[in-house]
């Protein structure tokens, strides 16, 4: 639902109902992830998307029978799979299958619901935890949790309560979306419940090193991403917003000086383009010390050697060298600038998602590889 906050917080200001259908669950191959959705409005207007076409149509009747029913509407609970019979009819074609939670959301009753979707589209970390699944009267049942742990909305038990807000901050620390267990008491014991927690989060960083000609197709590839992208070099000439007009921000500075400056999360990336051990030794003994997502130095297999043998008598550990991406990039065969760039992107991309880099035709690897986050045994 957070995914398209930014039209669902413009109605739900004029007060207007509307109705919401969001992946909570997925099974096998599925186009979307948990915390998808397709809003409609009581015009019939519809935004966002729960499967990318496979069902789109089944869905958004769903809402609007859902709006039709007015106040007094429950929440349902719908499945979606692969019809063995008729692969294009109400079905997941891709072979997966998907849960979807529906519900009317009318912004005078769920003050908890507009304030998670003002945060999301105002850029303020917050987490809306949504029952999913569970005992009679808890379905739909949401509760808004922002970065200072304050809480807003619950679900009638002081014990569940504090178990959803403790998950809900602690999904929200680490900026992921996905599915939480817990029993109805709160704790591991009695009936589960699963609950649907959304994190709306500041975009991921990605920091950029030299300002070559390589990094002005980084930076346009980052922003294609989602990621704030900065670019750093020391060099006044060559660092400027005029080469580089993509960039959220362009630093001259020394990198590692800039780099000890900044406070990152376990989301950002580094990119390490000047291959020049003047900048490259002091930044990457920081920066592999840093609990960051990736960090990736361009350079020859020869330069690379040679770094590492510096960074060695810098200091840096085996253990901190082990996490070094370099040469920077994935096999593709790259030569220009964007090719560059696509390599790179593509081994951050399946640093981040578990992917092996290797081709899906004959590889028999899994297609998505994000794995179920959060998940707490039932007892």
């Amino acid at each position: 639902m957070l995914d398209i906050a930014d039209e669902l917080h413009r109605w739900s200001k004029r007060g207007r109902p509307f109705a919401v259908a969001t992946v909570v669950t997925v099974d096998g191959s599925a186009p979307r992830q948990p915390g998808a959705a397709l809003a409609v409005d009581s015009d019939g207007a519809a935004v966002g998307s729960v499967s990318g076409g496979c069902v789109e149509g089944a869905v958004y009747e769903l809402c609007q029978e859902v709006l039709a029913a007015g106040a007094s509407a429950e929440p349902v609970l719908q499945r979606f799979g692969y019809s063995d019979e008729d692969a294009f009819a109400v079905g997941l074609t891709c072979g997966g299958v998907i849960d979807i939670l529906v519900e009317r959301i009318d912004p005078a009753t769920r003050p908890e619901l507009v304030r998670a979707l003002a945060a999301a589209a105002t850029g303020e970390p917050a987490a809306a935890a949504r029952v999913a699944a569970g005992p009679p009267g808890l379905l739909g049942r949401a509760m808004t949790v922002t970065a200072d742990g304050t809480a807003e909305g619950g679900f009638g038990d002081p014990g569940l309560d504090r178990t959803v807000r403790g998950q809900a901050r602690a999904m929200l620390d680490a900026g992921r979306t996905g599915t939480v267990r817990i029993g109805a008491d709160g704790t591991t014991c009695g009936e589960p419940v699963t609950l649907l927690v959304e994190s709306s989060v500041p975009p991921p960083r990605m920091l950029v090193f030299g300002a070559i000609d390589f990094a002005g197709a980084l930076v346009r590839i980052g922003k294609f991403l989602g990621y704030r992208v900065t670019l750093c070099d020391a060099r006044p000439v060559f660092a400027t917003p005029a080469r580089f007009p993509e960039a959220d921000e362009v630093v001259v500075e020394w990198p590692h000086r800039y780099l000890e400056r900044q406070r990152l999360d376990g989301r950002a990336v580094l990119c390490v383009l000047t291959h020049d051990a003047k900048f490259d030794v002091p930044l990457l003994q920081r920066a592999l010390k840093l609990p960051v997502a990736y960090v990736g130095a361009m350079g020859s297999r020869r330069t690379h050697l040679d770094r590492l043998d510096k960074l060695r008598e810098a200091g840096v550990t085996e253990m901190e060298l082990a996490r070094l991406r370099s040469p920077i990039g994935l096999d593709l065969g790259a030569r220009t600038p964007e090719e560059t760039a696509l390599s790179i992107a593509a081994e951050i991309v399946a640093a981040r998602r578990g992917g092996s880099g290797l081709p899906l035709t004959g590889s028999g690897t899994p297609i998505h590889h994000d794995a179920a986050i959060g998940v707490c045994p039932a007892a």
